[in-house]
């Protein structure tokens, strides 16, 4: 592959460009984005090689698409107009099943292939790109089947090189599991936040007093509103799913304190504890 399209380049389009051409640097890698701003500090930081648009996707032999899920949805199927037979298309995006059936019945449905890389930071645009973000990560692929297996192989030859895991999952079985593990953790970090923000006008110590352990529960509460909010609203029945079992279990531990029955408040987060082997291996 000698011409990438990256079509977004935030830290996960330009997390992308950095480990692509450390592992193949004679690829050019050709930027597309809504902001020309973007394309210019993305050129700046050696991210991109040249400016582009979407109607110069026919030289493309990869196009990776990272950008707003509501944006993938309403953009994709022109991407797909507009490529060669021989091109690839790879998306980002933190939900699948409204991504995945947007292009159920395109014509060029055998280039594509939908993906969720599980990495990131709080942080985004640019500026926030950086190295080795995806080495040890699991990229989540959906309806592989559907994806003609020459284009496969390239795809997955290019993310086990930059240290990626493979896992295979249905868009449907990707979207509630994720709701758990990342939805609900933003959502919580989210309201975490404001709840002490609120607190913090009529406490003003309150933040001196705020130490690593708020500091990393709250980290995902700095993350783009632009980019969760459309994933909220394209997750939202398996992420109500979550809210009503987290809400749940936030009254019995309320309920627990009223009742002064702490030894059942042990109990609960020695129970809890059992999250550490879960995640044990994960870094």
């Amino acid at each position: 592959m000698k011409n990438i399209y990256m079509i977004g380049i935030g830290l996960i389009g330009g997390s992308f460009a950095i480990d692509i051409k450390e592992h193949n640097p004679e690829v050019i890698i050709h930027g597309i984005s809504r902001k020309e701003t973007t394309l210019e500090k993305a050129l700046e930081l050696g991210l991109i090689d040249k400016k582009a648009t979407l109607d110069d996707l026919e030289n493309a032999d990869l196009v990776i698409v990272s950008i707003p899920v509501d944006a993938t949805v309403k953009l994709l199927p022109t991407i797909l107009d507009k490529i060669s037979d021989n091109t690839l298309v790879v998306d980002a995006g933190s939900t699948k099943k409204a991504i995945c059936k947007v292009v159920e019945h395109h014509k060029n449905r055998r280039n594509f292939l939908a993906c969720h890389p599980i990495a990131g930071t709080e942080n985004s645009g640019p500026t926030a790109a950086i190295s080795g973000l995806y080495k040890g990560k699991t990229n989540i692929i959906c309806e592989v089947e559907k994806t003609t297996f020459k284009l496969q192989e390239k795809a997955l030859d290019l993310f086990r090189a930059i240290g990626m895991r493979i896992r295979y999952m249905d868009p449907v079985s990707h979207d509630k599991h994720i709701a758990y593990v990342s939805h609900l953790s933003h959502i919580s970090a989210f309201m975490l936040g404001k709840t002490v923000i609120n607190k913090e006008k009529n406490e003003r110590d309150i933040f001196d007093m705020a130490g690593s352990g708020f500091a990393s529960t709250v980290r995902l509460a700095k993350s783009s509103p632009a980019m969760w909010t459309p994933i909220f609203k394209q997750n939202k029945d398996n992420v109500i799913e979550t809210l009503e079992e987290y809400i749940s279990n936030l009254q019995h531990f309320k309920e627990l304190m009223q009742q002064d029955n702490f030894s059942e408040i042990f109990n609960e987060m020695e129970n809890t504890n059992y999250i550490k082997q879960i995640l044990n291996g994960i870094k």
